[in-house]
């Protein structure tokens, strides 16, 4: 990443939107700060960060100082410095073409990348001050935040409109769990090895479960998430994109093209959900007060007539030659007892048993589990034989088998990862439009579902695992944990 040539082809200004926000104070400038002191942005490098809030530039570098030195407490002064002489600040309304354009045009004789931190509502009212400002003009390019919009209607509308100035090729989707290692991982492990390409079908896979569970409430996010929910806020962005790795066919190449290709016919081959069938295939809730960690929490209380779920469960089926008949559970949910992020892939039994203990009825089938966080590693669940009591008699056991994946200390945090390839123009880890189109008709067919079926909202105590109906979507391990804990289903 850091010869010569690639420095100078990369680009070299950074409009970064939202530069009060929580994003770009805790995540964005710490990892440009660590991008920086590793040599790896060019020489001439400048940040402009744009908000509302009308600070001037010393003001801006004293409310990030603390920031930055919080976040990476590691972080030289000389490197803190350095990134500071480099960041200049400007007030800005979004909702106002020519504030924008005036805020970003000094700057456009360089190579500009501009960053939207900032909600997707605000997105074309900024991209149309972009394009003013001439900062969307090729060579330009441009960083989004997912979501994009709120449903298949909105995201149009910005897809169709932001296109209008500017190319989808110089156009960066973030989804950040595609810029972090573990994720990045599953393409290695799946189509570097041919022990598990073999066996990635339906005929020899039960089921798959994707999780993403968080300890964290709603706090801090209340207007978003009033209006979004678990559904859109996860499953529509970090949970597919999962899905999607796990599912893809493997890609001609890892051109990033022929990626997210592969992708998108995933996405297209979701069976879209109906009214019928919404009550055996989701589940949701929403946390009443609980205990996580000895500590007491309060209930979430959205504002009045949000349908916002702070728990889903979802089945999804995947149409296709490879996966025709096997089940994608994916669940996530706020307030759970831990922070864990991880795919399940339940093997088929062995068709023929041969042993008398344990009966093929109690055997446990073979399970690979990729734990992506808050660590890394991977387990094989394998059934071993014992010797059993009198001579000739064998009884098998489950043996785990658990590969911890060594991180070394300077491993990258996503935003690092994404920075890096969008300033040097590699598409691999963004999302293309037609992902986006795809993502949000499944997801709209669920919320109609749910519309037309009037499914109900389940409460769950904060620090359980969901609503008493979410068993049938928790990977095995956590099903076991919960009925442990109260003597019955979660």
């Amino acid at each position: 990443m850091s010869s010569a040539h690639e420095t100078r082809e990369m680009h070299d200004t950074l409009f970064l939107f939202g530069a009060t926000g929580d994003l770009a104070q805790r995540y964005l400038f710490p990892s440009l700060l660590r991008l920086l002191g590793d040599g790896l942005l060019p020489e001439d490098f400048k940040v402009r960060a744009l908000a509302l809030s009308p600070h001037d530039t010393a003001k801006f570098h004293d409310i990030l100082r603390p920031r930055l030195e919080q976040a990476m407490p590691q972080a030289r002064q000389e490197d803190i410095n350095d990134l500071l002489r480099r960041i200049d600040y400007r007030s800005v309304d979004l909702r106002n073409a020519e504030s924008v354009a005036e805020a970003v045009k000094d700057l456009v004789d360089r190579r500009c990348v501009s960053y939207l931190a900032i909600p997707p509502g605000l997105y074309i009212s900024t991209c149309e001050g972009l394009a003013l400002g001439g900062a969307l003009a090729a060579p330009h390019r441009l960083m989004l935040e997912k979501p994009i919009g709120s449903d298949s209607a909105s995201a149009e509308e910005i897809l169709q409109t932001i296109g209008k100035w500017i190319d989808e090729d110089r156009v960066f989707r973030l989804d950040h769990y595609l810029g972090k290692a573990a994720v990045q991982n599953l393409m290695a492990l799946r189509f570097g090895n041919t022990l598990l390409e073999a066996v990635w079908n339906r005929n020899y896979i039960e089921s798959v479960h994707i999780m993403v569970a968080e300890s964290d409430g709603v706090d801090g996010r209340d207007s978003y998430y009033s209006r979004s929910g678990a559904l859109r806020d996860m499953v529509q962005s970090h949970i597919l994109q999962l899905l999607c790795l796990v599912a893809m066919e493997p890609p001609a190449s890892l051109e990033a093209d022929r990626i997210r290709d592969e992708k998108v016919k995933v996405l297209r081959a979701l069976r879209p959900f109906d009214a019928r069938h919404a009550a055996k295939d989701s589940v949701r809730g929403r946390y009443t007060a609980g205990t996580i960690n000895d500590q007491p929490v309060q209930a979430y209380q959205p504002p009045e007539g949000s349908e916002a779920e702070t728990f889903v469960g979802v089945t999804a089926h995947i149409d296709n030659w490879r996966w025709a008949g096997v089940p994608f559970h994916m669940v996530t949910g706020k307030r759970l007892p831990e922070r864990t992020t991880r795919i399940e892939v339940n093997l088929k039994p062995v068709t023929h048993w041969l042993f008398e203990r344990p009966t093929r009825h109690h055997a446990s089938a073979n399970r690979l589990t990729f734990q992506l966080q808050p660590q890394e590693n991977i387990q094989l669940g394998l059934m071993s034989s014992l010797a059993g009591p009198e001579w000739g008699a064998l009884e098998l056991q489950p043996l785990e088998l658990e590969l911890s994946v060594p991180t070394g200390l300077h491993r990258r945090i996503a935003y690092e990862r994404l920075f890096l390839d969008a300033f040097n123009g590699n598409h691999a880890l963004f999302v293309r439009d037609d992902e986006v189109r795809a993502a949000w008709a499944w997801i709209d067919s669920i919320s109609d579902a749910w519309k037309a079926s009037d499914q109900a909202m389940e409460p769950y105590a904060a620090g359980s695992w969901g609503p008493r109906d979410a068993a049938h979507f928790l990977p095995g391990d956590i099903v076991a944990e919960a009925r442990a804990e109260d003597g019955d289903a979660p």
